[in-house]
């Protein structure tokens, strides 16, 4: 279990800050080069531990609750279906960061946790916290669109462009 925790951690790192600070290091090198967009953008050090101190800071304190969602409500979670859960999410995450794929580990993790749960029958599984998920899912894509709309009209009035 400290293996594919080692190994979750990891591919949390490798995926998500990346996710996570990407676009901010492009708005930097943006600022910085006076406007001009290129393809390729250094990362500055300071971006990334930013980045790497979000991470910490969200999974001290929201992460907790997410975490105790995906351990105890999906499905009885042993050591033995813990350890491939983690494995095969941390995997999945590794591999999509090595190519490049923008994918949720938090989501990864969710179907690894359905994938050990449904090796024992959908009677393993908690249907009612599974529906809860996969209707936030589809809530946050609206959400967050909607959001970035209002955010860019915002800072486009206070700024000009």
């Amino acid at each position: 279990m400290v293996f594919t925790a080692c190994a979750m951690a990891f591919a949390h790192g490798s995926n998500d800050v990346a996710n996570a600070v990407g676009p901010l290091a492009a708005v930097v090198n943006v600022v910085q080069s006076g406007g001009s967009i290129s393809a390729k953008v250094a990362m500055p050090p300071w971006i990334l531990l930013l980045g790497g101190a979000g991470i910490v800071i969200g999974l001290a304190t929201y992460g907790v609750k997410v975490m105790g969602t995906i351990g105890r409500k999906i499905t009885e979670l042993t050591p033995s279906r813990g350890f491939a859960a983690e494995l095969g999410a941390a995997a999945t995450v590794v591999l999509a960061s090595g190519t490049g794929l923008p994918i949720s580990t938090t989501h990864t993790l969710v179907g690894a946790v359905l994938g050990v749960g449904m090796a024992r029958g959908i009677a393993a599984l908690n249907l009612r916290v599974i529906g809860t998920i996969l209707t936030s899912w589809v809530v946050t894509l609206p959400a967050g669109a909607g959001l970035a709309i209002i955010f860019f009209f915002i800072l486009k009035a206070i700024f000009g462009g």
